[in-house]
């Protein structure tokens, strides 16, 4: 055998990734693509002309348009430099296989590291980490507490869209009861100081039937022993949960807490990333992205904070296939899941994504395909690869939370369902959705998991699929302006020529044009495509509401989580108050006011003397009058020396009323005939009995509750004196279109100044909502901005919670309340049953509150 002399051929310099590609240098395959599209040319060719020695620099390269190509030449540029090792991490195995395929059949060496590093082929580690090769790995392989991997001259993050739950997830523990339940109440053993006695019972037992399970946030460094106790619990957890700990031990003073029946998730909200070597001591990280937002969402997730943003050169993004949405809770009938069903049926292959549990997702998909069709899932696709299921010729394959990086063109698939709305990936996205009223800060992540999803089948510019969008809150996100016109307008097209052809049409009609896109004859191309071309004309990009503001925060709060992650916690708090004033719009008041608290939270942390007590009391004052919805403020634990939060007007009048109510004449067996009752007609849709069981819930809520009289008044209304109003107008009937009508919301619009005239009062009291109550959540975009500000649509299940609830708190109350003797201690501990099952007037309103029919308010 001869011996080998080194190659010069392969330290050859080029002076761009393009030229390099060019060259011919690199022995690719027949199977290689035949050239770079031109947007690839443009961004690997800016990328060399401005941004090689950039720190950190995210390349867009929206989805279906190839950013795994012009990355690896990028680092194979870089490599042939000999500045040091170049490592490309995708976010799963999977991915990184398929990076590997490509760099195979384009002529990049590189070397696979993912897995156990006493894995790694030492042939592989040895190319690496001599700069022969570029490393091919995943997130987890950098973001751990002890990565293997040689320190980079270049990091390069495929899909870094999906950073948050890659690398966020990634610092810190979660525990799901379902998964874990020891570990479940080890922990919450460990966070009894922080919790009543009311909620520990609650959390321990059985799960109440109509439980809402609500989101709490604990910050444990306010107690000092109680953190030392859940350090200890944590450190005492057996494998992964112990590796998870490793990352976040030693600034878990900084970790938010939060806490639900179904888990428990510790972690700062953004993540200490300077404290990886890997990571942090690169000479550049790129980041290529789908989409490149104004919100900060990169840096956030990446804990970086500055990440220079290199959008395509081209206004218009290239396009990347043809999509027919179609929107089947929309359609005349209101069988939506039947005609799914039948889509997926005209070819019965389709991926099914939904955010859903493992289990819920698979057991859907297995709902939707047809007899004898095969249906798979996560354990599949990590045994065999999503080749075996491209080649195949049937089968529906379900994915919980997997809107990236699965790549099925051409006739691989052609049906991809959306199946709900993507946006409670994890605990902390629930409570800033839903308690902080934060959806803002969470808009980028979701929008950008919705894009990505309707993609998957559509990897090319000839591409074409179906996008089947069900379930009503993710069809309700469609139905907000704001949202539609934060897409892409080629994207914008798509949907809205989906929601005038689903809208109201008969089932066989959409069959119909299902079938014809499918075949994408002719008849398509005449009669689809000049529609959607007319939908494109008018569609223009609009950044939501509130982005530009939470991108300028970005970068301090990066600062001030590093900072507090150190317990360095006046610096820490002195960074987000300098935040505070780029998240002023009313958009972000949920955001403004979480992020005051933390500061005020901190700042009395590092107190030193009275003045800063005092300006930390100030800053958790405004909290409390930032926030939209404030409730989370009042279930905090009491930081020393700052005064309790001052309960609302409202439910101070609530908790005076249920007292007075136990102290009277007292008829228990009357009272659970009538919680019974009550449960009873809201469980049912004729309108009469509904109305009686809505009247009922509202004076066991501490309202003065009534049904008015007169034409067009509230099926409902709840009164707590002058402090605040609740209209309810109940919609049990169906519609054919899954839409709310107009005139419902017409009608809504009137009934809190109709109740007030009947009051001789000028106006109702400031902040009063008006309640429609539908399993109908979507209004016609036409239709929305009609509505007055004050009107909310709420679904007949969260009614039926709170009715469940309300009969959990009377039933405590008639056991524990009335034997109480002090008027003082009775109303204290009422107050405190309310709180913790979530029955306040305020919580009520917050619950009832969260879907605001008119758009931008």
């Amino acid at each position: 055998m001869a011996f080998q002399g080194k190659s010069k051929k392969a330290n050859q310099q080029f002076s761009s990734p393009e030229e390099l590609y060019l060259s011919g240098t690199l022995p690719r395959t027949t199977d290689a693509v035949d050239s770079l599209w031109l947007h690839q040319g443009d961004v690997i060719r800016a990328y060399a002309e401005k941004h090689q020695n950039t720190p950190d620099v995210a390349l867009e390269l929206p989805t279906g348009t190839g950013k795994t190509l012009p990355g690896l030449l990028i680092g194979e540029w870089v490599r042939r430099k000999a500045e040091g090792p170049v490592i490309y991490a995708a976010p799963t195995r999977q991915l990184a296989r398929q990076v590997a395929a490509t760099a195979e059949r384009e002529g990049v060496p590189v070397g696979i590291l993912t897995g156990s590093a006493q894995q790694w082929a030492p042939v592989d580690r040895a190319s690496v980490e001599g700069g022969e090769a570029i490393g091919i790995t995943t997130y987890s392989s950098v973001f751990n507490s002890s990565p293997k991997l040689p320190e980079p001259r270049i990091l390069i993050f495929d899909d870094a869209h999906a950073g948050e739950q890659f690398v966020g997830n990634k610092y810190g523990i979660s525990i799901r009861r379902n998964d874990d339940e020891n570990a479940y109440l080890e922990v919450l053993g460990a966070l009894k100081p922080f919790l009543s006695g009311l909620l520990i019972q609650r959390l321990e037992g059985e799960p109440d039937p109509g439980a809402h399970h609500q989101v709490r946030l604990i910050l444990p460094a306010v107690d000092q022993t109680a953190l030392t106790k859940l350090d200890a619990t944590l450190a005492g957890l057996p494998k992964p949960h112990s590796y998870k700990f490793a990352m976040v031990r030693s600034g878990l003073q900084a970790c938010c807490v939060y806490l639900a029946y179904g888990g428990i998730q510790i972690r700062p909200m953004i993540p200490p990333t300077f404290e990886n070597h890997v990571f942090n001591r690169a000479k550049q990280r790129i980041y290529l992205s789908a989409t490149l937002g104004a919100g900060g969402e990169l840096e956030r997730a990446f804990g970086r904070r500055e990440i220079v943003r290199m959008p395509l050169p081209t206004k218009t993004p290239p396009r990347s296939g043809r999509r027919l949405f179609v929107f089947p809770d929309l359609v005349k009938g209101g069988d939506a899941v039947g005609l799914t069903k039948k889509i997926i049926g005209l070819t019965n292959k389709a991926l099914v994504l939904s955010q859903e549990s493992t289990v819920n997702t698979e057991a859907a998909a297995q709902a939707l395909a047809g007899d004898d069709v095969p249906v798979t899932g996560r354990d599949y696709l990590e045994q065999h690869g999503l080749e075996s299921f491209a080649e195949a010729p049937t089968g529906v394959l379900g994915l919980a939370n997997r809107y990236d990086g699965l790549d099925l063109p051409g006739d691989a698939c052609r049906i991809v369902v959306l199946g709900g709305k993507p946006d409670a990936a994890g605990l902390q996205e629930r409570f800033l959705s839903e308690r902080a009223e934060a959806n803002v800060a969470l808009a980028e992540r979701l929008r950008t998991r919705i894009v990505q999803g309707a993609g998957r089948c559509t990897r090319g510019p000839n591409d074409y699929a179906v996008v089947v969008v069900l379930g009503s809150d993710i069809m309700n996100y469609f139905a907000q302006p704001d949202n539609l016109k934060a897409l892409e307008p080629e994207l914008q097209a798509e949907v809205e020529f989906g929601w005038q052809n689903s809208k109201g049409v008969d089932p066989n009609e959409v069959m119909e044009n299902v079938q014809m896109f499918l075949e994408h004859g002719a008849d398509w191309r005449e009669q689809g495509e000049p529609a959607v071309a007319e939908f494109r004309q008018d569609a223009f990009k609009v950044e939501p509401p509130g982005s530009d503001a939470l991108g300028k925060a970005a970068a301090l709060e990066v600062d001030a989580w590093q900072l507090a992650f150190g317990g360095d916690w006046i610096r820490a708090s002195e960074k987000v108050q300098e935040a505070v004033p780029h998240v002023g719009p009313a958009a972000t008041r949920g955001y403004r006011g979480l992020l005051l608290y933390l500061a005020g939270v901190w700042l009395n942390l590092g107190a030193e003397d009275e003045t800063q007590r005092s300006r930390a009391r100030q800053l958790v004052r405004e909290a409390a009058l930032a926030a939209n919805r404030g409730t989370w403020l009042k279930e905090m634990k009491e930081l020393p020396g700052v005064d309790e939060i001052q309960a609302a007007s409202e439910d101070i009048l609530a908790v005076n009323q249920v007292v007075a109510r136990l102290r009277g004449q007292n008829k228990r067996k009357q009272i659970k005939t009538e919680l019974t009752e009550m449960q009873e007609a809201l469980a049912q849709d004729e309108s009469t009995r509904y109305e009686r069981g809505l009247v009922t819930l509202g004076s066991f809520l501490g309202a003065a509750a009534l049904k008015p009289k007169g034409q067009g008044r509230c099926d409902s209304a709840w009164e707590w004196g002058t402090a605040k109003w609740v209209t309810v107008e109940a919609k049990s009937e169906e519609h054919d279109d899954g839409l709310l009508p107009l005139k419902d919301v017409r009608q809504a619009n009137t009934q809190l100044d109709q109740l007030a005239a009947d009051r001789g009062m000028d106006h109702p009291p400031a902040g009063s909502p008006a309640i429609i109550v539908s399993d109908k959540l979507s209004v016609d975009p036409q239709h929305a901005p009609v509505a007055n500000s004050n009107v909310f649509l709420a679904s007949t299940g969260v009614v039926k919670e709170i009715a469940n609830d309300v009969t959990v708190v009377w039933a405590d109350l008639l056991t524990t309340a009335v034997g109480i003797a002090s008027e003082q201690d009775q109303k204290h501990h009422v107050r405190s049953v309310l709180t913790e099952n979530g029955c306040l007037p305020s919580q009520v309103l917050d619950r009832l509150t969260q879907n605001r029919i008119r758009p931008g308010d």
